[in-house]
């Protein structure tokens, strides 16, 4: 008799099948003692609304709400095929029993027991729970399999969150397209994330610069800023007021009445989690958060150096500290060697900072796996991210940057100046980041001095509104939406401790949908909120428009985590609650306007069309939902100009396509393949394959070596 083991996805199934040492049978891998498959994700869903009854595949209002008495499943159509080779694997006569090996968390619950479920699988179940894909990791699991039964409330919270999420989706969404005959979606997630996004629009419109004044004086290198005795603050907001400043430092010399001297430390910053990292690339590199944990995907499980991804914390458990040295090992290459040998040269010390049991959920922070890395196998995108990991990892064993803080404060005429300067004492961490140390200290001051003023200076500034949110700042607001809420302690406190709204792993899906259903539109960086989504706010119910739905969700599906509620009692009320706001919708009397329409008519039903635009292009799509008539007015493509570099666009299909950029440039296709054809590029990648190749002195024969023999590399 065998063990079957279910993987998430092949990448993981292979690697588990080959610490198993099992061999490949063309779809799944097998020995003497297992069988190892896979998913492709999700293979199987929650079945359609006509899964039910044929006549819901037509949307009418007067239909809903959309209840069933039991939720169906269905396998998911274009990974039928995966499903049909894992049920029959399940069915097997030799299957004793099956480890679910699918990501550990709730959704990578649902996952498995939800192909288990479809299948009719009665078999026992075990649960491997790891957090990087490492041989090591995978042996360690094995040792350590846990009880299936371990997690049945955790998958039963998972189904109750999909139900809801199902229920009160289909209904509101069909509601108001079928009222307002408009394409229209409606969730417990994306709306309040459009609500956050709106309350900010108005803040900025609402918001009301003031003039203000700041008043300095100059000691030869040294700058003097007025403060306010009251309130510390540099503002002026009385030109007049000001103005006396200025005259008062007219041929008078300030008298310097207090010289401190403080030293101060400055400690690393916590280790990532998806949301941070999410953050940071896209203020660094204008990546979008699916972009980001795309490379992620890749660099935990095709190239096995970073640990799972899709995490919310930034501490590490104690049972990690015994695999540091190992993982220290492993990135002591290139730029990172110095710093790692320099940890691994001294005993390694850990503290409360980045390891703490109490703050590590599902997985502990993103860090990087023991498995020795090549650089030159990733590519540019690649190695950005997992620099940024890596000397995030690497700081937190550094010792903190020290500073003095030097504040010289003088007064003339009763009124305050300061100037504060940092000096580096120890840089710390810092050095990671690439900083130097600035020796540059003050000149000989001394307490009662008579300050020589050598230029004075009156800035006028304004008060600056709120800044629009980017993809990168959207995310933190999505995981902390506390101050978009009214006061609710339990419900704040809720939300800080489930993640706020979505997950890690779904915002940017999510923020995609909001992108792709034009409620939102990218400007520069910046997200601003379109007419469409304005009007959505309108008409939508309020509660599914506030953080609050979530939080009073996480309460309960937390509960049934724990076994202290019953699913079916939560799915009662998600029930009640749906009834309630599709007949809101049915009987609201607002009105809503599409802003996009056109003087273009369907071809089909002869309406006018509405023009979107999304990150793909530009569209026109029938104004009625029942149609789905779509014309393409342009692409953008990935195509680059040869003139000034940056992306193009196509316009037109088949032979009359034309590629255009902004800078005016234009060619038809078939100049643009023959160019394409005639032209010879070299990745970033291949490059750094060749110089290393050089480096170690080993032969040269690839198809790029005459081309890199003409490049000038240093």
């Amino acid at each position: 008799m065998k063990t079957l083991v279910l993987a998430e996805k092949p990448s993981v199934g292979k690697d588990i099948a080959r610490v198993l040492h099992c061999k490949s049978k063309d779809t799944f891998m097998e020995n003497n003692k297992y069988v190892v498959t896979w998913a492709l994700g999700h293979l199987v869903t929650l079945a359609d609304p006509e899964s039910y009854n044929i006549k819901y595949k037509t949307w009418n209002i007067d239909e809903l709400p959309i209840i069933p008495n039991k939720i169906k499943l269905s396998v998911i159509k274009k990974t039928n095929k995966q499903f049909n080779i894992v049920k029959s694997l399940l069915l097997r006569t030799d299957i004793k029993d099956i480890i679910i090996a699918t990501d550990a968390g709730r959704e990578g619950e649902l996952v498995a027991r939800l192909i288990l479920e479809k299948a009719k699988i009665k078999k026992p179940i075990k649960r491997l729970w790891i957090s990087s894909v490492t041989d090591k990791a995978i042996e360690e699991g094995f040792n350590n399999l846990k009880n299936g039964s371990n997690y049945n409330n955790l998958y039963k919270s998972a189904f109750a969150r999909a139900t809801a999420d199902w229920l009160v989706g289909i209904n509101a969404t069909r509601a108001l397209t079928t009222k307002y005959n408009a394409n229209l979606s409606c969730g417990r997630v994306q709306t309040p994330t459009l609500s956050i996004i709106m309350k900010k629009e108005e803040e900025i419109k609402n918001f009301k610069p003031q003039q203000y004044f700041i008043t300095k004086f100059f000691v030869e290198n040294l700058e003097f800023t007025w403060h306010d005795k009251e309130s510390n603050s540099t503002k002026i907001f009385n030109k007049e007021d000001s103005d006396k400043l200025i005259n008062s430092l007219k041929n008078k010399n300030p008298t310097v009445t207090n010289i401190s001297r403080k030293s101060k430390k400055l400690y690393p910053d916590k280790l990532y989690d998806l949301t941070t990292l999410q953050r940071d690339a896209n203020a660094l590199y204008d990546f979008s958060p699916k972009e980001t944990l795309s490379i992620l995907q890749k660099l935990y499980e095709h190239h096995k150096i970073l640990t799972y991804p899709r995490t919310d914390s930034r501490y590490i458990s104690t049972d990690i500290i015994p695999t540091l040295r190992d993982r220290l090992k492993a990135i002591s290459i290139g730029e990172y060697k110095k710093f790692a040998s320099k940890i691994l040269n001294n005993n390694i010390v850990t503290n409360k900072s980045f390891v703490d049991n109490s703050k590590v959920s599902d997985h502990h922070a993103i860090i990087p796996t023991e498995e020795y890395v090549n650089l030159s196998n990733l590519t540019s995108n690649e190695i950005k991210i997992y620099n940024l990991v890596i000397k995030k990892f690497l700081s937190v064993f550094f010792p903190p940057y020290e500073y003095e803080e030097v504040k010289i404060t003088a007064k003339l005429e009763n009124e305050v100046y300061i100037c504060t300067n940092n000096f580096q004492i120890n840089l710390g961490f810092k050095e990671i980041f690439g900083e130097e140390n600035n020796e540059k200290r003050f000149k000989n001051i001394h307490e009662n001095d008579i300050l020589q003023v050598t230029s004075y200076k009156q800035i006028k500034e304004q008060t600056s509104p709120p800044k629009r949110f980017t993809e990168g700042s959207i995310l933190e607001a999505m995981e902390n939406p506390i101050k978009y809420m009214d006061g609710n302690n339990s419900l704040n406190k809720t939300l800080k401790e489930t993640g706020g709204l979505g997950t890690v792993a779904t915002r940017a899906d999510i923020l995609d949908k909001l992108f792709n259903s034009n409620f939102i539109e990218k400007k520069d960086k910046y997200i601003y909120i379109t007419q469409k989504g304005k009007q959505l706010l309108n008409i939508a119910p309020p509660e599914l428009c506030s953080p609050k739905l979530t939080a009073m969700w996480e309460q309960k599906l937390e509960k049934i985590s724990k076994g202290k509620l019953s699913d079916t009692e939560f799915i009662k009320e998600i029930e009640e609650y749906t009834k309630s706001i599709t007949e809101g919708i049915k009987n609201d009397v607002k009105k809503y306007k599409h802003d996009n329409i056109t003087n273009s008519k369907c071809p089909k039903c002869n309406k006018l069309m509405l023009e979107i635009t999304n990150k793909h292009g530009k569209f026109l799509v029938c104004q009625d939902k029942t149609c789905n008539t779509k014309r393409t007015i342009y692409l953008n493509t990935n195509a680059r100009c040869p003139k000034c570099n940056k992306k193009m666009m196509s316009v037109g299909e088949g032979e009359n396509k034309k590629f255009i950029c902004s800078c005016g440039y234009k060619e038809n296709l078939n100049a643009f393949k023959e160019r394409k054809k005639n032209s010879q590029t070299i990745s970033k990648k291949d490059v750094q394959k060749y110089l290393n190749k050089i480096n170690n002195n080993k032969e040269i024969n690839n198809p790029f070596a005459t081309a890199f023999e003409k490049l000038n590399l240093k």
